[in-house]
């Protein structure tokens, strides 16, 4: 397969805050190859009919598992693109020395970008998706401590079949009840793709396993039910999203299973970054 890396515009994020609502949704340990396969078949007309040109921009995830990818996304440092850079960030903590942070660049003094948009008069919510966020022991309680509202049930988790159904309705809620001239950052940790995700492929068996087929599928049913979300995000004005994997993972790729690990398959990511105008 020959991958395309496409264009990375960048909005001027100094005048994007303050004004436009944030989405934040990763689609946790999403494969960049099966994201552009998927794509490319017309099987994300939900997703693909908002990234730039209908593509994914290949891009090098930050860490190789959720924790530590989600405390970089955090920091500011987004997954990379896969070209050499050096790329300016949309979002930067300030940091003497940093070559990444440019003129449009939203730079902020607090440690991570959650605070920072905080003390600007945004209003921050977390559905959480994986064990990381699922605030069942101090670990699981660190990523959604960042937010001023943060919400996990066991139908968001990895082991429903209908977690993502779960997770938008939770956001609908979430901006139904926030004031109209509040500005929101909501972030939404995915996930569906996160093994087991046999049960999202018909005539998959659990005794079979994940396999990118099974992958595959679960991107399919994100997509099935992500213009929820952009409908909701986008309902009380503009607003800026990001939609990207946190890092990917392997299905016996040279003999590897999993993530948290140094290979081509986890560290390579989808990315892609848009506007959600509000109805005329």
């Amino acid at each position: 397969m020959r991958f395309v890396t496409t264009p990375d515009p960048r909005p001027d994020m100094t005048e994007v805050i303050g004004r436009d609502d944030v989405l934040l949704l990763t689609l946790d340990t999403l494969r960049y190859d099966v994201a552009v396969e998927a794509a490319a078949a017309g099987r994300l007309p939900n997703l693909a009919a908002h990234l730039p040109g209908g593509q994914w921009q290949r891009r090098h995830a930050p860490g190789s598992f959720t924790y530590a990818s989600h405390h970089a996304i955090f920091a500011g440092f987004l997954p990379t693109p896969a070209t050499p850079g050096p790329h300016p960030r949309l979002f930067a903590a300030r940091f003497a020395g940093s070559e990444t942070t440019a003129e449009r660049t939203f730079v902020f003094d607090e440690p991570d970008l959650v605070t920072a948009l905080a003390a600007r008069g945004y209003h921050t919510a977390c559905v959480g998706g994986v064990g990381f966020f699922n605030k069942q022991g101090a670990l699981g309680s660190v990523l959604p401590g960042l937010f001023a509202e943060s919400h996990w049930e066991k139908e968001f988790s990895v082991a429903s079949p209908t977690s993502f159904e779960a997770q938008v309705a939770c956001a609908e809620r979430i901006v139904s009840a926030l004031p109209e001239d509040r500005r929101l950052f909501l972030f939404v940790n995915a996930s569906a793709l996160h093994q087991p995700n046999w049960f999202h492929l018909p005539g998959a068996t659990r005794e079979a396993g994940d396999s990118r087929a099974t992958h595959a599928a679960a991107l399919q049913y994100i997509d099935r039910h992500v213009g929820r979300l952009f409908d909701v995000m986008r309902s009380r004005r503009r607003c800026f999203a990001i939609v990207c994997s946190d890092h990917g993972t392997a299905y016996g790729d040279d003999g590897y299973t999993g993530h948290r690990l140094g290979h081509e398959s986890v560290w390579t990511v989808p990315y892609g970054h848009f506007f959600l105008e509000p109805p005329a």
